[in-house]
């Protein structure tokens, strides 16, 4: 019980230093990068903004070039590796971000996303991919 407990301590460690170093990555590139964002996409990946289903590569590289410059300010996120049984045995972990945007010729928001990131190897090099993404404004009370 011990070594299944120390192996998933490292596992959740692991997931941590991944995530922070992808929300870091994703919201650097929604900014000031946008038109390479779908790298970070799988070929198959869905995203649903607001409700708004959008899935593979080419339908999101048109959705984000729709969308208006942004600032993003992520305040926290955490993160949770996924137990390999429920993802077929791929390496994944959900990322969960929740901070602040402004679009132009918006006011600033706030907003939570859903990450669901899985690893792919090529040449002993891991890269973490998206699956699946949920962004959803949220509405706070005056």
């Amino acid at each position: 019980m011990a070594t299944t407990s120390v192996n998933f301590k490292t596992y959740v460690d692991q997931a941590c230093r991944a995530a922070e170093e992808f929300a870091n990555i994703y919201y650097e590139t929604m900014d000031k990068r946008r038109r390479v964002l779908t790298k970070l996409y799988l070929d198959k990946a869905t995203l649903v903004w607001n409700g708004n289903a959008v899935s593979g590569q080419a339908a999101l590289a048109e959705f984000f070039e729709m969308l208006p410059s942004s600032d993003f300010q992520v305040t926290t996120f955490d993160c949770q590796p996924v137990h390999e049984q429920a993802t077929l045995n791929h390496n994944t972990i959900l990322v969960v971000t929740c901070g602040s945007v402004k679009f132009d010729g918006s006011k600033q928001q706030y907003f939570n996303q859903n990450f669901l990131l899985t690893a792919q190897t090529t040449n002993n090099n891991t890269v973490w991919k998206i699956a699946s993404d949920c962004f959803r404004f949220q509405d706070c009370p005056n």
